[in-house]
Protein backbone atom coordinates (compact mmCIF):
# COMPACT_ATOMS: atom_id res chain seq x y z
CA UNK A 1 0.00 0.00 0.00
CA UNK A 2 1.48 3.32 -0.95
CA UNK A 3 1.09 6.42 0.90
CA UNK A 4 0.76 8.94 -0.30
CA UNK A 5 2.51 12.37 0.55
CA UNK A 6 0.12 15.08 2.69
CA UNK A 7 0.17 18.31 1.46
CA UNK A 8 0.50 21.29 3.46
CA UNK A 9 -2.29 23.60 4.38
CA UNK A 10 -0.16 26.65 3.19
CA UNK A 11 0.43 25.03 -0.40
CA UNK A 12 -3.30 23.69 -0.56
CA UNK A 13 -4.82 26.60 0.57
CA UNK A 14 -2.65 28.65 -2.37
CA UNK A 15 -3.63 26.27 -5.03
CA UNK A 16 -7.28 26.02 -4.21
CA UNK A 17 -7.36 30.26 -4.39
CA UNK A 18 -5.39 30.03 -7.66
CA UNK A 19 -7.75 27.38 -9.06
CA UNK A 20 -4.73 25.12 -9.83
CA UNK A 21 -5.14 21.56 -9.63
CA UNK A 22 -2.69 19.69 -7.47
CA UNK A 23 -1.07 16.47 -8.95
CA UNK A 24 0.72 14.42 -6.54
CA UNK A 25 3.03 12.50 -7.90
CA UNK A 26 3.04 8.71 -7.83
CA UNK A 27 6.12 7.67 -9.45
CA UNK A 28 9.94 9.56 -10.35
CA UNK A 29 12.01 9.37 -13.69
CA UNK A 30 15.78 8.57 -12.94
CA UNK A 31 17.51 11.03 -15.30
CA UNK A 32 20.63 10.31 -14.65
CA UNK A 33 24.50 11.72 -16.11
CA UNK A 34 22.96 14.30 -17.67
CA UNK A 35 25.77 14.85 -20.12
CA UNK A 36 26.49 11.21 -20.77
CA UNK A 37 22.61 10.33 -22.23
CA UNK A 38 24.10 9.14 -25.56
CA UNK A 39 26.31 6.49 -24.05
CA UNK A 40 23.69 3.96 -22.78
CA UNK A 41 26.08 1.20 -24.24
CA UNK A 42 28.99 2.04 -22.55
CA UNK A 43 28.12 3.02 -19.18
CA UNK A 44 25.71 -0.63 -19.35
CA UNK A 45 29.23 -2.36 -19.91
CA UNK A 46 30.87 -0.36 -17.76
CA UNK A 47 28.58 -0.70 -14.78
CA UNK A 48 27.95 -4.48 -15.34
CA UNK A 49 31.45 -5.19 -15.24
CA UNK A 50 32.28 -3.32 -11.52
CA UNK A 51 28.90 -4.57 -10.37
CA UNK A 52 29.63 -8.04 -10.96
CA UNK A 53 33.48 -7.38 -9.68
CA UNK A 54 32.13 -5.89 -6.47
CA UNK A 55 29.54 -8.63 -5.61
CA UNK A 56 32.07 -11.17 -6.93
CA UNK A 57 35.02 -9.79 -4.67
CA UNK A 58 33.05 -8.69 -1.52
CA UNK A 59 30.69 -11.93 -2.00
CA UNK A 60 33.89 -14.44 -1.95
CA UNK A 61 35.24 -13.05 1.20
CA UNK A 62 32.17 -12.89 3.56
CA UNK A 63 31.45 -16.43 2.69
CA UNK A 64 35.79 -17.43 3.14
CA UNK A 65 35.66 -16.24 6.60
CA UNK A 66 32.32 -18.10 7.41
CA UNK A 67 34.01 -20.69 5.70
CA UNK A 68 37.72 -20.83 6.88
CA UNK A 69 38.21 -21.48 11.05
CA UNK A 70 41.05 -19.73 11.19
CA UNK A 71 39.20 -16.39 9.70
CA UNK A 72 37.20 -16.50 13.17
CA UNK A 73 38.98 -13.39 14.64
CA UNK A 74 37.91 -9.85 15.16
CA UNK A 75 39.12 -8.37 12.58
CA UNK A 76 38.07 -10.70 9.79
CA UNK A 77 34.70 -10.92 11.18
CA UNK A 78 34.72 -6.89 10.90
CA UNK A 79 36.26 -7.27 7.15
CA UNK A 80 33.46 -9.81 6.72
CA UNK A 81 30.56 -7.17 7.86
CA UNK A 82 32.11 -4.57 5.29
CA UNK A 83 32.06 -7.34 1.83
CA UNK A 84 28.59 -7.87 2.95
CA UNK A 85 27.54 -4.07 3.75
CA UNK A 86 29.57 -3.04 0.08
CA UNK A 87 27.60 -5.99 -1.68
CA UNK A 88 24.34 -4.34 -0.03
CA UNK A 89 25.21 -1.36 -0.90
CA UNK A 90 25.99 -1.62 -4.47
CA UNK A 91 23.17 -3.84 -5.17
CA UNK A 92 20.83 -1.20 -4.08
CA UNK A 93 21.62 1.15 -6.71
CA UNK A 94 23.35 -0.34 -9.74
CA UNK A 95 21.03 -2.84 -10.34
CA UNK A 96 18.39 0.24 -11.34
CA UNK A 97 20.70 1.88 -13.37
CA UNK A 98 21.42 -1.29 -15.25
CA UNK A 99 18.16 -1.40 -16.28
CA UNK A 100 17.77 2.08 -17.49
CA UNK A 101 20.66 1.73 -19.56
CA UNK A 102 20.00 -1.76 -21.30
CA UNK A 103 15.60 -0.92 -21.19
CA UNK A 104 15.31 2.17 -20.63
CA UNK A 105 13.29 1.15 -17.26
CA UNK A 106 13.73 5.03 -16.03
CA UNK A 107 10.86 5.28 -13.70
CA UNK A 108 10.58 4.02 -10.14
CA UNK A 109 7.50 4.43 -8.20
CA UNK A 110 7.06 7.06 -4.91
CA UNK A 111 7.35 3.94 -2.56
CA UNK A 112 10.29 2.03 -4.11
CA UNK A 113 12.22 5.36 -4.16
CA UNK A 114 12.11 6.55 -0.63
CA UNK A 115 12.53 2.81 0.02
CA UNK A 116 16.10 2.77 -2.02
CA UNK A 117 16.93 6.34 -0.14
CA UNK A 118 16.46 4.92 3.12
CA UNK A 119 18.04 1.68 2.79
CA UNK A 120 20.69 3.78 0.76
CA UNK A 121 21.10 6.11 3.91
CA UNK A 122 21.23 3.82 6.41
CA UNK A 123 23.48 1.03 4.38
CA UNK A 124 26.05 4.89 3.88
CA UNK A 125 25.70 5.21 7.98
CA UNK A 126 26.16 1.73 9.26
CA UNK A 127 29.67 1.84 6.74
CA UNK A 128 30.63 4.84 8.49
CA UNK A 129 30.35 3.59 12.32
CA UNK A 130 31.67 0.40 10.94
CA UNK A 131 34.42 1.99 9.43
CA UNK A 132 34.73 3.32 13.08
CA UNK A 133 34.94 0.14 14.56
CA UNK A 134 37.31 -1.53 12.56
CA UNK A 135 39.51 1.36 13.02
CA UNK A 136 39.50 0.99 16.70
CA UNK A 137 39.82 -2.70 16.54
CA UNK A 138 43.44 -1.82 14.61
CA UNK A 139 44.31 0.29 17.00
CA UNK A 140 44.10 -1.59 20.05
CA UNK A 141 45.63 -4.66 17.71
CA UNK A 142 48.73 -1.87 16.81
CA UNK A 143 48.68 0.21 20.02
CA UNK A 144 48.16 -2.22 22.87
CA UNK A 145 48.70 -5.91 21.13
CA UNK A 146 49.51 -7.77 24.67
CA UNK A 147 45.79 -6.71 26.00
CA UNK A 148 44.27 -7.25 22.43
CA UNK A 149 42.84 -10.40 22.98
CA UNK A 150 41.25 -9.28 26.67
CA UNK A 151 40.18 -6.19 25.18
CA UNK A 152 38.44 -7.52 21.70
CA UNK A 153 36.65 -10.36 22.92
CA UNK A 154 33.89 -12.16 21.49
CA UNK A 155 31.35 -10.44 23.49
CA UNK A 156 32.62 -6.96 22.53
CA UNK A 157 33.04 -7.51 18.74
CA UNK A 158 29.43 -8.60 18.31
CA UNK A 159 28.30 -5.91 20.14
CA UNK A 160 30.06 -2.84 18.47
CA UNK A 161 28.87 -4.99 15.10
CA UNK A 162 25.32 -4.55 16.42
CA UNK A 163 25.53 -1.15 17.11
CA UNK A 164 27.09 -0.35 14.12
CA UNK A 165 24.18 -2.17 11.90
CA UNK A 166 20.85 -1.03 14.12
CA UNK A 167 22.62 2.98 14.52
CA UNK A 168 22.94 3.00 10.91
CA UNK A 169 19.50 1.90 10.29
CA UNK A 170 18.26 4.59 13.02
CA UNK A 171 19.87 7.40 12.02
CA UNK A 172 18.24 8.20 8.59
CA UNK A 173 14.42 7.65 10.44
CA UNK A 174 14.17 11.51 11.09
CA UNK A 175 15.05 12.24 7.44
CA UNK A 176 12.84 9.72 5.95
CA UNK A 177 9.81 10.87 7.91
CA UNK A 178 10.25 14.71 6.99
CA UNK A 179 10.81 13.89 3.73
CA UNK A 180 7.60 11.51 3.37
CA UNK A 181 5.32 14.47 4.59
CA UNK A 182 6.82 16.94 1.27
CA UNK A 183 4.12 17.61 -1.41
CA UNK A 184 5.53 16.22 -5.06
CA UNK A 185 3.41 17.63 -7.31
CA UNK A 186 5.48 17.56 -10.15
CA UNK A 187 8.35 17.51 -11.78
CA UNK A 188 9.13 14.32 -11.13
CA UNK A 189 13.03 13.99 -12.80
CA UNK A 190 15.47 12.81 -10.32
CA UNK A 191 18.56 14.70 -11.94
CA UNK A 192 20.71 11.66 -10.30
CA UNK A 193 20.80 7.85 -10.71
CA UNK A 194 19.33 7.11 -7.67
CA UNK A 195 16.89 8.26 -5.28
CA UNK A 196 18.78 10.17 -2.69
CA UNK A 197 17.74 12.82 -0.79
CA UNK A 198 19.26 16.10 -1.85
CA UNK A 199 17.73 15.99 -5.23
CA UNK A 200 14.40 14.54 -4.01
CA UNK A 201 14.22 17.68 -2.01
CA UNK A 202 14.91 19.62 -4.96
CA UNK A 203 11.65 18.20 -6.31
CA UNK A 204 9.09 18.94 -3.32
CA UNK A 205 6.61 22.13 -4.49
CA UNK A 206 6.92 24.01 -0.94
CA UNK A 207 9.98 25.31 0.94
CA UNK A 208 12.29 22.14 2.07
CA UNK A 209 14.78 24.16 4.42
CA UNK A 210 14.13 22.99 7.56
CA UNK A 211 14.56 19.37 5.81
CA UNK A 212 18.16 20.47 4.87
CA UNK A 213 18.75 22.03 8.00
CA UNK A 214 17.76 18.67 9.60
CA UNK A 215 19.65 16.82 7.23
CA UNK A 216 22.96 18.70 6.74
CA UNK A 217 23.25 18.64 11.04
CA UNK A 218 22.49 14.78 11.54
CA UNK A 219 25.13 14.24 8.65
CA UNK A 220 27.01 16.55 9.89
CA UNK A 221 27.01 14.83 13.65
CA UNK A 222 27.57 11.15 12.27
CA UNK A 223 30.03 12.20 9.71
CA UNK A 224 32.44 14.77 10.92
CA UNK A 225 32.24 12.06 14.75
CA UNK A 226 33.10 9.38 12.86
CA UNK A 227 35.35 10.82 10.62
CA UNK A 228 37.08 12.69 13.58
CA UNK A 229 37.57 9.14 15.44
CA UNK A 230 39.07 7.14 12.54
CA UNK A 231 41.25 9.86 11.49
CA UNK A 232 42.53 9.86 15.59
CA UNK A 233 42.73 6.37 15.77
CA UNK A 234 45.22 6.10 12.62
CA UNK A 235 46.68 9.00 13.99
CA UNK A 236 48.03 7.16 17.08
CA UNK A 237 48.37 3.96 14.88
CA UNK A 238 51.41 5.78 12.44
CA UNK A 239 52.97 6.79 15.96
CA UNK A 240 53.10 3.80 17.27
CA UNK A 241 54.10 2.43 13.51
CA UNK A 242 57.12 4.80 14.02
CA UNK A 243 58.42 3.46 17.03
CA UNK A 244 58.62 -0.49 15.66
CA UNK A 245 62.69 -0.98 15.95
CA UNK A 246 61.98 -3.48 12.46
CA UNK A 247 62.65 -1.83 9.24
CA UNK A 248 60.77 -4.49 7.15
CA UNK A 249 58.21 -5.09 10.00
CA UNK A 250 57.40 -1.42 10.65
CA UNK A 251 57.35 -0.56 6.27
CA UNK A 252 54.94 -3.63 6.19
CA UNK A 253 52.67 -2.02 8.98
CA UNK A 254 52.76 1.36 7.70
CA UNK A 255 51.91 0.19 3.61
CA UNK A 256 48.78 -1.69 5.36
CA UNK A 257 47.29 1.21 7.35
CA UNK A 258 48.06 3.70 4.38
CA UNK A 259 45.70 2.00 2.10
CA UNK A 260 43.07 1.74 4.84
CA UNK A 261 43.23 5.21 5.19
CA UNK A 262 43.46 6.49 1.53
CA UNK A 263 39.93 3.97 1.45
CA UNK A 264 38.40 5.88 4.20
CA UNK A 265 39.27 9.24 3.06
CA UNK A 266 37.92 8.19 -0.71
CA UNK A 267 34.79 6.98 1.46
CA UNK A 268 34.39 10.15 3.78
CA UNK A 269 34.97 13.33 2.02
CA UNK A 270 32.97 12.76 -0.60
CA UNK A 271 29.57 12.07 1.81
CA UNK A 272 30.83 15.05 3.80
CA UNK A 273 30.67 17.49 0.72
CA UNK A 274 27.00 15.74 -0.10
CA UNK A 275 25.33 15.40 2.80
CA UNK A 276 26.94 18.28 5.17
CA UNK A 277 26.37 21.45 3.30
CA UNK A 278 23.37 24.57 3.22
CA UNK A 279 21.82 23.68 0.05
CA UNK A 280 19.91 20.47 -1.22
CA UNK A 281 21.87 20.25 -4.59
CA UNK A 282 24.63 21.79 -6.74
CA UNK A 283 25.10 20.51 -10.18
CA UNK A 284 23.53 17.14 -11.16
CA UNK A 285 27.15 16.40 -13.19
CA UNK A 286 28.96 17.44 -10.10
CA UNK A 287 26.97 15.39 -7.57
CA UNK A 288 26.79 12.44 -9.94
CA UNK A 289 30.16 12.34 -9.90
CA UNK A 290 30.85 12.55 -6.28
CA UNK A 291 28.27 10.21 -5.78
CA UNK A 292 30.23 7.95 -7.64
CA UNK A 293 33.09 7.80 -5.34
CA UNK A 294 31.64 6.39 -2.64
CA UNK A 295 28.68 4.50 -4.24
CA UNK A 296 30.87 2.74 -6.81
CA UNK A 297 34.45 3.36 -6.16
CA UNK A 298 34.95 2.62 -2.83
CA UNK A 299 32.89 -0.83 -2.86
CA UNK A 300 34.91 -1.71 -5.47
CA UNK A 301 37.88 -1.43 -3.73
CA UNK A 302 37.86 -2.55 -0.62
CA UNK A 303 37.91 -6.55 -1.34
CA UNK A 304 41.60 -4.84 -3.02
CA UNK A 305 42.45 -3.30 -0.20
CA UNK A 306 40.85 -4.99 3.13
CA UNK A 307 41.08 -8.81 1.60
CA UNK A 308 42.89 -9.83 -1.51
CA UNK A 309 46.24 -8.10 -0.40
CA UNK A 310 45.93 -10.03 3.04
CA UNK A 311 48.02 -13.32 3.30
CA UNK A 312 45.66 -15.39 5.46
CA UNK A 313 42.78 -14.39 2.96
CA UNK A 314 44.79 -15.28 -0.43
CA UNK A 315 45.77 -18.66 1.91
CA UNK A 316 41.96 -19.23 2.65
CA UNK A 317 41.23 -18.64 -1.23
CA UNK A 318 43.93 -20.91 -2.73
CA UNK A 319 42.77 -23.90 0.09
CA UNK A 320 39.54 -23.35 -1.39
CA UNK A 321 39.77 -23.40 -5.23
CA UNK A 322 42.46 -26.05 -4.44
CA UNK A 323 45.34 -23.79 -6.31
Amino acid sequence: MIILPQVDKDFLQTAVSSNLTIHLVTEFIIFGFPSLQNYHILLFCVFLFIYLFTVTGNGSIFFLVILDPRLHTPMYFFVSNLSFLDLSYTSVTIPKMLAKFSMHLDTISYAACFTQMYVFLSLAATECLLLTVMAYDRYVAICSPLHYQTIMTRRRYLLLSAMAWSGGFLIPVTVLILALNLPFCGPNIIHHYYCDHPPLLQLACTNTSFNVAVGSSIGAFVLLITFTLVVVSYIKIILTILKIDSKDGRKKTFSTCASHFAVVIIFFLPLIFMYVRPKASYSSDVDSLVAMLYTVLTPLMNPVIYSFRNRDIKEAFRKKVHL
